[in-house]
């Protein structure tokens, strides 16, 4: 196998190669290095790599194998780390050039469940200023491009790590989601992203141990690298005070078996919520229909999401309060102007028009919770665009129609990070001019393993994987 081929290589079929002592930690760690150096000019997926910190990560991976020591399920597979999450030792800027020389002193506690389990950590990937943005770009590292198109996005705020993975500068990254970090960057770059449940994967450090609108999640290229990565990810931590009792430790095992005998919702546009371009619909409506070749029964039908416009901005004001007041302190020095429009915001948005919101949010919940009483799944385009130009921040049109206000654009996943359902993004198909499209696959409360096992009974009959970008 050359060194292309390996960075290309699937995270559980690497492990099982490395177990077998087929190929080393470091044979793999280099190859996956040498790309980074020869395709990341290009793309700007990784704004901070750690050669000589990976490879010595990489030696002690041996060393341990030699020594005859249990062996952790991501031992000797890279990995990278989104630029929002601490890594001790290794520079972390939230993509601000107020923090762009700022080294954490202790890892995030994600990041030393990954190294335990064995990863190697290679580099950070790219996001906009403090991820506020569907475009993974900013002042200080500049604008992470497509890798199946350079003039267009990869996509935000996980963009760097999708771009990542689509170029293979490694086969598995950490991510995380707000709007639909995680599943519009996938969606754009022909990936997985995952968004599971709040609590399951537990976030610290955290300014808001109580946040259950954003979420940490695995990124990858097949499913069961997903479910495996998500498996190390998850479980209960004492340090969140949401995070949930159970582990991940069967995930990888939940995408084997059939998908037999399911009901299956599937919509377009959310019952006429969102605005989708025409070729979107097509391509997700035969991705929808392969669930009948899978044995279910596939309806179109949608819960009623009407009332997640008058949701969605008080509690991402009081959010986005929560979880960044500090920087009104630094005033000028963010740039983002999505983050400043927020933060003004804070201060004349009542406490009112938040127990109101809520109340409504409580409303919807219980809307979707007697919809799925029916199905399964929901199935819906991840975007209502394939990737945009790159030196735009969000979609100028959709279907032909200027975006007034860029909620539009990115509102087919951002209505599901409030329900707290786990949601994945996975290839649908290519559009004509080569962009990849996603299909989000939307389960019930606490439905991960569905989840699961749906994108890789999908995956097993519309298999994407061997789609390599023009790079």
């Amino acid at each position: 196998m050359n060194s292309s081929e390996l960075c290309f290589t699937p995270a559980t079929e690497l492990a099982l190669m490395i177990r077998s002592k087929e190929i080393s930690p470091v044979e793999v760690t280099q190859a996956v290095l040498d790309r980074i150096d020869s395709i990341n000019p290009q793309i700007h997926a990784y704004i901070t790599v750690v050669p000589e910190l990976a490879l010595e990560a990489a030696r002690e991976c041996e060393k341990a194998m030699i020594r005859g020591e249990t062996l952790g399920p991501l031992h000797g597979i890279p990995l990278s780390i989104k630029d929002l999450t601490p890594t001790r030792g290794v520079r972390t800027t939230w993509g601000s050039k107020y923090y762009k020389n700022f080294v954490p002193e202790e890892d995030a506690l994600v990041v030393r469940r990954l190294k335990m389990a064995g990863a190697v950590i290679v580099g950070k990937t790219n996001t906009p200023e403090f991820g506020i943005g569907i475009n993974a770009t900013n002042s200080v590292f500049g604008t992470t491009l497509n890798p199946w198109d350079f003039s267009s996005t990869a996509g935000g705020s996980s963009g760097g790590a999708a771009a990542a993975l689509a170029a293979g500068l490694g086969p598995l990254a950490e991510g995380s989601d707000l709007a639909g970090s995680l599943r519009i960057p996938a969606s754009y770059c022909g990936v997985i992203g995952f968004r599971p449940s709040p609590g399951l994967i537990p976030r610290y450090p955290n300014p808001w141990g109580w946040d259950c609108f954003a979420v940490l999640g695995p990124m990858a290229r097949t499913v069961p690298d997903t479910a495996l990565l998500l498996s190390v990810m998850a479980g209960p931590d004492d340090l969140d005070p949401i995070s949930l009792p159970q582990t991940g430790a069967d995930f990888l095992e939940d995408v084997r078996g059939d998908w037999r005998g399911r009901r299956v919702a599937w919509t377009p546009d959310l019952k006429g919520l969102c605005r989708v371009e025409p070729e979107v619909v097509r391509i997700c409506s035969r991705a929808a229909k392969k669930f009948e070749e899978l044995g279910c029964r596939v309806e179109e039908s949608s819960p009623d999401f009407t009332e997640i416009l008058q949701i969605l901005p008080p509690l991402r004001i009081f959010w986005t309060a929560a979880m960044h007041a500090n920087l009104l302190e630094i005033g000028d020095e963010v740039e983002n102007q999505f983050l400043k429009q927020f933060l003004s915001l804070s201060s004349k948005t009542s406490s009112l028009e938040i127990a109101i919101a809520e109340r409504k949010r409580t409303e919807l919940w219980l809307k979707i919770r007697a919809f799925f009483e029916k199905y399964d799944l929901l199935l819906c385009p991840t975007t209502s665009t394939p990737a945009f130009p790159a030196e735009h921040l969000f979609p100028q049109k959709i279907a032909g129609k200027a975006v007034e206000n860029r909620v539009e654009s990115y509102l087919l996943t951002y209505a599901f990070s409030f329900t707290g359902l786990p949601a994945i993004s996975v290839p649908a198909g290519w559009t004509e001019k080569g962009l990849p499209v996603g299909l989000q696959i939307v389960g019930k409360r606490l439905g991960e393993r569905s989840v699961l096992r749906a994108a890789a009974n999908f995956e097993r009959i519309a298999p994407w994987a061997n789609r390599r970008p023009p790079i």
